[in-house]
């Protein structure tokens, strides 16, 4: 008879700052199989009170905070991120709205898969200050009629990484800029997230 292989899954790291609805996408995903042989091992928040960290401790998810003011340095929160990355073996690390900047010294360190859901079609308002609202208010005052949403990797630049995936998404007249966002969110973010790490599981 065969021998039993162990069962291999990806382990992945998500980093949050807030309310952690693509976090939720993820899950959700892996929950209805359309993620298979991948796991979430740690969900990081850069912010104690993420609704996040709820998201995963109601899936027993590990859970961690980072808070910039915790810390005398970057370095050294970054070394402790890397720390538990390393202990939980993350093979791919997931940004959901996390407002933590990787340093290029983390990124070459943790060797490994880093990337990260923006919601606009970059290199389109993109970059440093473009996050949140402010994206989506952007895009209004710029009057386009198509916005969307980005999976791409992360380098040291800010928003600046190769592009995996993207999907438009229409403005409509009257939207507000949290009637787009949610619609950003609802059609765009949360179906190609869950998508790019059918990817990386291989």
């Amino acid at each position: 008879m065969p021998e039993n292989k162990p069962e291999t899954r990806l382990n992945i790291g998500v980093l949050v700052s807030g309310g952690g609805s693509n976090l939720q996408a993820v899950i959700d995903a892996i929950d209805n199989g359309a993620i298979t042989n991948a796991r979430i091992s740690i969900v990081v928040s850069s912010n104690h009170g993420a609704y996040a960290l709820e998201r995963a401790k109601n899936h027993g998810i590990d859970t961690l905070v980072l808070a910039k003011k915790d810390f005398a340095t970057a370095p050294a929160r970054e070394a402790v991120l890397l720390d538990n990355l390393t202990a939980r073996n993350v093979g791919l690390l997931v940004l959901c709205g996390s407002l933590m900047i990787l340093s290029e010294k983390f990124i070459k360190d943790f060797g490994k898969p880093i990337i990260n859901v923006h919601p606009s079609l970059l290199p389109d308002f993109g970059g440093k200050g473009f996050y949140g609202l402010r994206v989506h208010e952007a895009v209004l005052a710029a009057g386009v009629s198509v916005t969307g949403a980005t999976v791409h990797h992360v380098e040291a630049g800010i928003d600046t990484g190769r592009i995996i995936l993207q999907r438009e998404v229409p403005v409509k007249p009257d939207d507000t800029p949290e009637s787009l966002q949610q619609r950003v969110v609802q059609e765009g973010e949360w179906i190609i997230l869950p998508e790019v790490i059918t990817y990386f599981v291989g």
